[in-house]
């Protein structure tokens, strides 16, 4: 029989240290009135907040010694200005060139992780794309980006690694030569990889599980030392899953291995646009029917990907001949068929694919077609509907998908009148990764209040595939805004889209080991513990539901299940709380 109290969780008194992200933002007093501290400042305000890390290694970080510290960089006139309430920056003025304007250099190391931050202003216009980039003994590197406005102060935050220590000059880059730039509480904030990592497991400890006590018991309530606790089977809160493909339909080796370990996916390409109407009025969805009802049989999740595709080159042959009336009448037709037909069945939908990089809809049914489409698909069905793009996180040079953009774009949805379920799909389709960059950009993005998943991750071919694999997912799972992570690695005889998973027989290659690490480790598969003298075994388990066998040498019955769920309890204090469980054999 089984018996499991939850007894309510006791404090503990350890507590996170400050690390090298999401941590919230200090104010500066001003006359004005407090701001809401947060990790990063979406809004655009009167005066900008105290820089992080009180500046790092930045000399004269909030302009308060003239320009000591600062030169000037190319053709431009650099000047110390203070507002009538006494904030003090710097401004760039006579530009003749885009990078031209104000700089500072630091020597950095190759082994360290810099996090960049600070606050912009422009003398004129409201979408003002501002770069901050690092010329280093290898190039130049963007670390992050911003929208800058007149009359209000934008923050950014980036990060940055060198591949060989020395000099590095950081400077402010925009197109728009004819616009003044202002900057104020600059950071720039070295970590050693040590303490990144720690950090990273300390945000772990406290976002993703719980201490957790579980004591056995006898059938008399004495408490029973030295028995076995095993945990047969779990399964995390976390959404950790892999693509697939019409392949799994009829390669029984395929099934056996996607369905033994994942219960999340998303189909490549049988759900998109040209795979469901390939000759106009023409709709087949027999594939796309029979992966779901195989992932519904199996307890799979699956996410809608995707209804839109704003890149050209994607669009059904027939498409892109339509006059703009008859695209309208196309797109509306097919946002009602593919929604309403799994309405309720899925759990996301990728509405206008990549609509921060291509505007195929937008250039022939003007700026408003995507703000359209979204209301339309939320008629449908509940699901939340998402924006997915590309480079978000693992390209800092491609500022059409900065994660400013990105927070621009959802704004630009708003105000087209689209006001329900949001989410933030980013691919991640990664070369080389760049930590403090992902972390700053997933900060950035978590401004929004938002879901953010990660929807198509894969790693590019090289000799460190594996490793990078590893740290990217270890990056995203450790960042509490991100709340699901998709692999996009679906399997095909032929080779698979970027990166593979197995070989043609399905056995692991490194990457797949990987992904088998990290999936076991959220799952705590093949856990196992001994009670103390008092009957306790104490751990530290990932949010979600798992199953527990006891045994034990006195035990007349071999083995005794019990179940037991982990669910948050710090909320947002720095304390860890202990969560008691009691296990009866009888």
């Amino acid at each position: 029989m089984r018996d499991m109290t939850s007894i309510p969780p006791e404090v503990m008194t350890h507590k996170l240290n400050e690390g090298p992200s999401y941590l919230p933002v200090k104010q500066k007093k001003r006359k004005q009135g407090s701001f809401k501290n947060q990790v990063i400042q979406d809004e655009c305000l009167k005066n900008p907040l105290k820089p992080l890390y009180n500046g790092g290694i930045v000399i004269n970080p909030e302009l308060n010694d003239g320009l000591n510290g600062w030169s000037s960089l190319g053709d431009a006139k650099i000047e110390h200005k203070v507002t009538n309430d006494g904030n003090k920056f710097i401004v760039a003025s006579e530009r003749k060139g885009p990078y031209h304007g104000f700089s500072q250099t630091f020597q950095l190391e190759k082994d360290k992780f810099y996090v960049i931050s600070g606050w912009v202003q422009v003398s004129r216009g409201d979408a003002n794309s501002v770069a901050v980039i690092f010329k280093t003994q290898s190039g130049f590197q963007h670390a992050a980006w911003a929208i800058a406005k007149s009359g209000c102060w934008s923050m950014f935050k980036g990060g940055l690694v060198v591949n060989a220590s020395g000099p590095a000059e950081l400077y402010f880059e925009t197109n728009n030569t004819a616009i003044d730039i202002w900057a104020d509480s600059i950071s720039v904030k070295p970590f050693s990889q040590e303490e990144w990592k720690s950090h990273q497991d300390q945000t772990i400890e406290k976002v993703r599980k719980s201490k957790v006590a579980i004591q056995v018991v006898d059938s008399k309530g004495k408490p029973l030392p030295n028995a076995t606790i095993s945990l047969v089977q779990g399964r995390a809160n976390f959404p950790f899953g892999c693509a697939i493909n019409k392949n799994v339909l009829n390669n029984t080796a395929y099934n056996n291995w996607f369905f033994s370990r994942f219960k999340f996916t998303v189909f490549e390409d049988e759900m998109k646009w040209y795979s469901d109407e390939p000759s106009q009025g023409k709709e087949d969805y027999s594939v796309s029917d029979s992966l779901l009802k195989l992932c519904k049989s199996r307890g799979v999740s699956v996410r809608g990907h995707n209804i839109l595709w704003d890149d050209p080159k994607f669009q059904p042959n027939w498409v892109p001949s339509l006059s703009p009336q008859q695209l309208s009448a196309a797109a509306t037709k097919r946002v009602g068929s593919v929604v309403r037909k799994y309405s309720g069945q899925v759990i996301h939908w990728d509405v206008v694919n990549e609509n921060l990089h291509f505007n195929f809809f937008e250039s022939k049914l003007g700026q408003g077609a995507s703000a359209n489409f979204y209301r339309l698909a939320s008629q449908f069905d509940k699901a939340p509907l998402f924006l997915n793009d590309f480079n978000t996180i693992e390209e800092q040079k491609d500022g059409a998908s900065s994660p400013a953009n990105y927070l621009a774009k959802i704004r630009q949805l708003r105000a087209g009148g689209y006001n329900g379920p949001l989410g933030i799909g980013l691919e991640g389709h990664f070369t080389t990764p760049n930590q403090p960059y992902i972390r700053s950009a997933l900060d950035t993005l978590a401004s929004a209040k938002l879901p953010i998943w990660i929807t198509e991750l894969d790693v590019s071919s090289s000799p460190n595939q594996a490793q990078f694999l590893d740290q990217i997912i270890k990056e995203v799972v450790g960042h509490p805004a991100v709340q699901g992570l998709i692999i996009w690695s679906g399997w095909s005889p032929n080779g698979c889209f970027r990166m593979c998973l197995t070989d043609n027989n399905f056995k692991n290659l490194p990457t797949g080991d990987v992904v088998d690490r990290v999936r076991t480790t959220l799952s705590h598969e093949g856990l196992i513990g001994t009670t103390n003298s008092d009957g306790y075994f104490e751990t530290s388990l990932f949010h979600g539901d798992y199953q527990a066998v006891v045994t034990h040498p006195l035990l007349a019955d071999s083995s005794f299940q019990h179940n037991l769920t982990v669910i948050p309890t710090a909320d947002e204090s720095d304390e860890i709380r202990l969560l008691s469980y009691k296990f009866t054999t009888e």
